[in-house]
Parts: structure tokens; C-alpha cells; sequence
């Protein structure tokens, strides 16, 4: 993999000149929040004692320092639980390529096609004020506002991910983030809970082999990872997809040491990165492409197509161009644009539809009910979400409605005959969706298990990484984290690694031994009351 060398000119941000006004010579009024104009908006109203020099009270009459008080505190909105740290931009997708004969969605009806675009590119694990290049997977997040709806594509920078499971969604990610009890990440806690679930060794190669830390986050791949159905609601017919976006600039990335060194150094490296290329107007761009399988090959294929902890081979599902995205303008503010926006898997249009993933039904509703919560019951009418068209008067009311909530449009559905009409207010029907799979099946509860089928695409990994001399990167990464594991940890996590090859496991057996461990968190000897509990 390429290395890129550190300029620490290209990490400073290039500040927007201050705005000159066009329409007025006069500058705009002071005011309060509800319009007041104000004389002074450093000023406070006071009674002022004689005696002591300075002294002053302030009084619950002034509204402007009550405002300005009770505002601050409320001007940040929770943060998201994952996927906290981020970069944003706008821009724009063009379609390429005609797949008009299979896919009906709005954004591909024609070869030169222009859609919006709205992207958000982040660091899961970490917190806002985390580094950005720590070893962590990427999200790769896109809002294509098309007549249809808006279409949210919601990925990942890795091909794969750590769990098919979506009871298991919630433990991973705390697993990833901070110790209850010392507030700081805890690889322990990480390795263990890897241990117990080796589903996601594939993922865990990906992301300590050389793609771990991006150079630049123009530079990694968007994975849509979970199985999509693209189809033609009018005929019934659809097509089986997994969704890519390649930089066409390519891929890069850091060396270990490289990484290390930006976390002190230069934290937000990669926001500021993105933000100077797009300024300068070398606007990062990426190759859509499609692999594409008719619904009859799933029903034989190798490996379960819905299994998000897999990849289907290019091989066997070459990738196909469709378009091309470029990001080619900053926000005008970030917190209006990038941390309230939010995006889901579960927004769709007629055309692309979910298919028999449990994870992604699972994110589908996860995500809309984390920015319900975060941002509010309404946020799909912030403007970073709103649809080009919307006309939803079933969904109303709540706090900080800004649309008019409809007016006086009935708030109840009726069936829609034909002609059509409904009692008050004439609505027309839209287009069908793609069509449902049909089910003959039983209710039950279930986990899957790691099977031997697990272990065939990290072996041919760990076979890729050796034939491209990235082996002694990956085991370097790997140790490097795994020492800081409590030992009976890493004798599991040593065990782990034998499923993938026998070398793998001596070499980081060889690699921990050789270096003194620095276990992130030591077990706490019992205390006596927790001693005489255990003896009762």
C-alpha cells in the first residue's frame, strides 16, 4: 500500500474570507432572538452599589443576558453514540451508465443525470473531540436528494463488517468504546469480546492490515456492505446488489508511526484535509459501481448473499460503473449541515429496496430512532434532510414543527380507491415498491454460529497480505494492540488467529513475548468486603 508524506502546510485550515455586502451598505441591526434591537450586546443590566467599587447586582429583568445564558448551554445537541467525529461536505452524483432495462431509481433514469448530494465521512469509535487518525473503521454516509425522496446510502470504508448478529449490535460497539469503570478505551474489553465472537475475524484483518488508517478520507473506499435489491416496481423484477464507491484518486494510507504522530500532532487532520481540497478545488471524487446477481443464483450461491460479514468475489460478480460523485463544496456551517444531519438505511426510493439482512433491519431501525432522539421527532425538516418533495400529513405535530404541519389537511389515511379522491382532500397513490419476497418459514429465536465456512475469505486474505509483503504490517498492527490485553486475553486471542492459519498465531505469540505488556486496565485485587460476600 502507498505511504504519503506529511505536510503540516496542508493541515491548515484555509479560513473563508469575511463575506463584503452586495445588497446593503448598511450593516445589519443587533437584536434579540425574538427581534428586539439592541443597543450594546455586551452589556448587562445592573443595580450598581455605591459603596463598593465595582460591585454590581444583576437583575432578572434583563432578558438579553437571561438569553444569552440559557442558550449556551443548550447549544449542543447529543452527540451520536458512534460515528461522533466527522467530516462533511456537499456535493453532487452524475449517473454514467444505463441500467434502465433492471433498476427504475430516480437517480439512474438517465445517463448524464445530476443528483444532490449530501456526505458525511467519520470515525466510529471515537468521541468529537477524538483523533482522527486512530485505527478504526470509517463511515462513508450519502444523502442523494432525488424527485422521488431522498436516498440515504450508509456505509462503511471496509468491505465487511464484525457481526451478523443484530442482538449483538449494542455489546460490539461498547466493546470498542470506553471501560465502565476507567472511562478509556480498553483493548481487554476489545479482544475479549472478539474472542467469544469470531464471526468478525475477516473485518478484524481488514482493519489492522495496511487500509486500517486512511492517508486521506478522499482516499477510501464506501462499501453499502449489506445485500440491497435494486429493481423495476412496475414489472416485479429486481436484481440482488452490493453497492461500491472507489476514490478515483485511489487508495492510501498511513503507516503506523505516521498515525501515531498526526494524533498528537494534528488531531483533525483528516477534517482539515477535506476541507482544504474542496476550498482549493480539488474536489475528491468516486466511481459508483454495482456487483449485480439474479435472485435465482442466491438461491445456490457458496456463501449465504445476505451475510454481512462476507464479500462476494469480483470474480464471480465483477464490478459494474454507474456513476460518479464529487464533493465540491464546504458547508457554510458546519453544525447546520453535518451534525444535524442524519442518515438511515431504512430512507429509500421506488427502485431500491432492503433485502433478508437482519443487520440491516436492524440499523434500519436504529437510525432513525437515534436521530429521533438526538435531534428531535422532526429533523427530517432540517434543511441537510429535508426531501425535495414530501407531503406526509399522517406524521404531525411534535416540538419545533417548521412546514406549516400541513394546514388544515386531514391528519387520518383513508384507503385510496379508484378514481382518486379521499374525503377532504384528493391525494394520488405513488409507485409500487420493489417487489417482496415471499416467505414460508417458523418463528424462533436465533444466533448464528462461526463455522468453518468463516474462515475461508481471512485465509485468503492472509494469503493476499503475504503475496503483497503486507504480512509483517498486519502482525505489527495486530501486537501492537493485543499487548495491551490482560495475558489471559491474549492466549485467546492467540488461539483466535490459529483458525485463520497456524502462522498467524505463532508469529503474534513470538511478537507478544518479545515485547512487555501494557495492559490498557489491570484487574483490581477483590476487596475484603467483596472477599467476605464470596465466603457467605
Amino acid at each position: 500500500m502507498s505511504q504519503v508524506s506529511i505536510s503540516h502546510a496542508s493541515t491548515r485550515v484555509l479560513h473563508n474570507k469575511l463575506t463584503v455586502e452586495t445588497q446593503s451598505t448598511e450593516p445589519p441591526i443587533y437584536t434579540l432572538a425574538e427581534g428586539k434591537p439592541v443597543q450594546d450586546p455586551t452589556s448587562s443590566v445592573v443595580l450598581r452599589g455605591p459603596k463598593v467599587r465595582g460591585g454590581a447586582l444583576a437583575l432578572l429583568e434583563d432578558t438579553q443576558l437571561i438569553e444569552t445564558l440559557a442558550h449556551f448551554p443548550r447549544e449542543r445537541i447529543p452527540e451520536r453514540v458512534v460515528h461522533a467525529k466527522a467530516a462533511g461536505a456537499w456535493g453532487e452524483f452524475e449517473c454514467t451508465h444505463d441500467i434502465t432495462d433492471w433498476c427504475s431509481a430516480a437517480l439512474f433514469s438517465k445517463v448524464g443525470k445530476k443528483t444532490e448530494v449530501l456526505a458525511r465521512l467519520s470515525t466510529v469509535a471515537g468521541e468529537k473531540g477524538s483523533s482522527d487518525t486512530l485505527r478504526d473503521i470509517r463511515g462513508f454516509a450519502l444523502k442523494f436528494k432525488t424527485e422521488e425522496g431522498n436516498w440515504d446510502f450508509v456505509g462503511n470504508d471496509l468491505p465487511v463488517f464484525f457481526i451478523r448478529d443484530p442482538a449483538k449490535f449494542p455489546s460490539l460497539n461498547r466493546s470498542h468504546k470506553r471501560h465502565p469503570q476507567t472511562a478509556v478505551a480498553d483493548s481487554s474489553m476489545f479482544w475479549d469480546f472478539h474472542n467469544h465472537n469470531q464471526e468478525g475475524a475477516h473485518c478484524l484483518m481488514q482493519l489492522f492490515g495496511p487500509r486500517g488508517v486512511p492517508a486521506s478520507l478522499r482516499n477510501v473506499n464506501g462499501f453499502g456492505n449489506h445485500t440491497f435489491k435494486f429493481g423495476k416496481p412496475e414489472d416485479g423484477t429486481f436484481k440482488y446488489v452490493k453497492i461500491h464507491f472507489k476514490p478515483d484518486d485511489g487508495i492510501k494510507n498511513l503507516s503506523e508511526e505516521d498515525a501515531v504522530r498526526l494524533a498528537g500532532e494534528e488531531p483533525d487532520y483528516h477534517v482539515k484535509d477535506m476541507y482544504n481540497a474542496i476550498e482549493r478545488g480539488a474536489y475528491p471524487s468516486w466511481t459508483m459501481m454495482l456487483q449485480v446477481m439474479d435472485p435465482k443464483e442466491a438461491e445456490t450461491y457458496k456463501w449465504n448473499i445476505f451475510d454481512i460479514t462476507k464479500i462476494w468475489p469480483h470474480k464471480d460478480y465483477p464490478l459494474m460503473p454507474v456513476g460518479k460523485l464529487t464533493l465540491n463544496k464546504n458547508p457554510e456551517n458546519h453544525f447546520h449541515d453535518i451534525e444535524q444531519a442524519a442518515f438511515s438505511p431504512s430512507t429509500l426510493i421506488p427502485g431500491i429496496a432492503p433485502s433478508a439482512d437482519p443487520m440491516l433491519h436492524a440499523r434500519m431501525f436504529s437510525y432513525p430512532d437515534a436521530a429521533r432522539y438526538r435531534v428531535g421527532p422532526n429533523y427530517q425538516q432540517l434543511p441537510c434532510n429535508k426531501a425535495l418533495n414530501t407531503y406526509s400529513p399522517y406524521q404531525r405535530d411534535g416540538p419545533m414543527r417548521m412546514d406549516g404541519n400541513y394546514g388544515s389537511d386531514p391528519d387520518y389515511g383513508n384507503h385510496i380507491p379508484s378514481p382518486v379522491r379521499s374525503s377532504f382532500r384528493a391525494i394520488r397513490s405513488g409507485p409500487a415498491d420493489v417487489a417482496h419476497d415471499e416467505w414460508v418459514g417458523q418463528v424462533q429465536a436465533f444466533s448464528s454460529e462461526v463455522t468453518d465456512e468463516d474462515w475461508e475469505q481471512p485465509r485468503t486474505l492472509w494469503k493476499l497480505f503475504k503475496t503483497n509483503r503486507d504480512d509483517d504490517k498486519f502482525i505489527h498492527n495486530l501486537a501492537s494492540h493485543v499487548n495491551k490485553a490482560l495475558p489471559e486475553v491474549q492466549k485467546d486471542t492467540i488461539r483466535m488467529w490459529a483458525e485463520v492459519d497456524e502462522e498467524i498465531s505463532k508469529r503474534l505469540g513470538k511478537a507478544l513475548s518479545e515485547n512487555q505488556s501494557k495492559v490498557d486496565h489491570q484487574k483490581a485485587p477483590p476487596s475484603q468486603t467483596a472477599l467476605a460476600k464470596h465466603k457467605k
